[in-house]
């Protein structure tokens, strides 16, 4: 149920073009934190790393995306507790590193002069303007500019169930197609990353590996 501290539902906000728009339009992921429900997630899934985890990719996300706090700011405060602990990769973060980093980026709101909100109804309204807004954002109106996208109205908005990535050595997260996209051979062609969320993807955070290495990786 969402904004439930016992059985958390958590959740996708995205944007829905008619045309797709790969990688212009902002999305904002695992809506629906705050402490409460982060205790209720460690408890419900019995693993307090991913729920940790998705809080301050939350954190994140939300401040950058809804509120326009530069990423280069949470970025900084991972990469000094990554530092401190001697550890290159997010996926090495323990729970209470993880702890360390989403009290850090709970600073990052406060040092911006902003408040993150708690109350999860104002998360989504907020996410949902958010990914709106976006469709008027420079990428999205240069992209379409590019790839001669015309006559298009604006965006939809999905709202969906996360289905997470991040939760442990037996999930991950990926792209696929049905051609190599580099020059159209008849092949399976894709990426993935274990333990990750379709974010470290996009952004570039880890580099992913061929799809061909899926198998034996899993």
């Amino acid at each position: 149920k969402y904004g439930s501290n016992e059985n958390p539902l958590l959740l996708s906000v995205r944007s829905g073009a008619a045309i797709s728009m790969p990688g212009m339009m902002d999305t904002v992921l695992n809506l629906g934190m705050n402490d409460a429900v982060c205790a209720g997630l460690a408890q419900k899934s019995g693993n307090p790393r991913f729920a940790w985890d998705s809080y301050r990719r939350f954190l994140e996300m939300f401040g950058n995306v809804v509120l326009e706090i530069p990423r280069s700011l949470f970025e900084d405060q991972i990469d000094d507790v990554k530092y401190e602990k001697g550890v290159f990769e997010d996926s090495e973060l323990s729970v209470e590193d993880l702890q360390e980093v989403v009290r850090r980026f709970k600073g990052v709101y406060k040092e911006s002069d902003l408040a993150f909100p708690e109350d999860v109804n104002e998360q989504l309204s907020l996410a949902i303007g958010a990914v709106f807004k976006g469709w008027m954002g420079d990428r999205a109106i240069k992209y379409r500019e590019v790839e001669n996208i015309r006559n298009l109205l604006g965006t939809a908005v999905n709202v969906q169930a996360m289905v997470f990535g991040n939760m442990g050595d037996t999930s991950g997260t990926g792209v696929c197609f049905t051609r190599d996209p580099n020059d159209g051979t008849n092949t399976l062609f894709g990426e993935f990353l274990i333990n990750a969320q379709g974010e470290d993807v996009v952004a570039g955070i880890r580099t992913p590996k061929p799809i061909s290495e899926l198998e034996t990786e899993m």
